[in-house]
């Protein structure tokens, strides 16, 4: 017996910044205005926010994953030593940094892989430095992106960011100093979300709980 499969009456669409702001507990129906920078794996946005609608955005795709490959290119480049994308994004984590110069406070680490001159195993001492200089083409862009989002923003939403500061969310707001990097920047103060891998996720669900306060300005399908 087959059952009846029934369409939707209606579809909504929360764009990603947008639930990343609610999980991050940022007042997005208010008419301050406010800014995330959502930095995923395959993508990251940055979005300033006021009124429940996107007042400006600029998406980079690949962020989290290009990192992942320019630390394997680069640690086969300087060592000769093949790891795998799970290593890669262990590195990222354990002393991944998003500025060179703070890179030193954070040593070194062992890393294991094929060493390609002889195809045996191989352990070798990567020191974060390397991983940040690595990394650095992927995180200028970041902050290229924030500036252009923060330069196509209206004076008075621009100073609302500059007064509550930009929030970071995602799996690279973890990645080490990358606040202080855009803050630097940018001149405007920025900070981690306190749940920043769930700020997403939790966002969809609080949209989906109170879907009356924003049917009004979803995208409808």
């Amino acid at each position: 017996m087959q059952r009846e499969c029934r369409e939707p009456k209606d579809v909504f669409i929360i764009e990603e910044p947008f639930a990343a702001e609610i999980g991050a507990g940022l007042p997005v129906m208010d008419p301050t205005g406010s800014m995330v920078i959502d930095i995923g794996g395959g993508t990251t946005d940055v979005a300033t926010i006021s009124l429940g609608g996107i007042v400006s955005s600029r998406t980079i795709r690949l962020v989290g994953d290009r990192m992942v490959k320019v630390i394997i290119q680069s640690i086969r480049k300087k060592h000769n030593l093949l790891i795998g994308e799970r290593t890669a994004g262990q590195i990222k984590v354990d002393i991944g940094c998003a500025s060179v110069e703070k890179a030193v406070e954070y040593g070194t680490i062992d890393v294991r892989g094929q060493y390609l001159l002889t195809g045996l195993p191989k352990t070798i001492d990567i020191a974060a430095v390397d991983i940040a200089e690595a990394i650095q083409e992927v995180t200028e862009g970041i902050v290229i992106a924030v500036r252009e989002t923060l330069e196509e923003t209206s004076p008075e939403i621009s100073a609302d960011v500059i007064d509550h500061g930009i929030v970071l969310t995602g799996d690279g707001a973890l990645l080490k100093d990358i606040a202080d990097v855009i803050a630097k920047d940018t001149g405007v103060p920025v900070f981690e979300a306190s749940e920043p891998l769930d700020c997403v996720a939790v966002g969809t669900g609080e949209s989906l709980q109170h879907i009356d306060v924003y049917r009004n300005r979803a995208i409808k399908g």
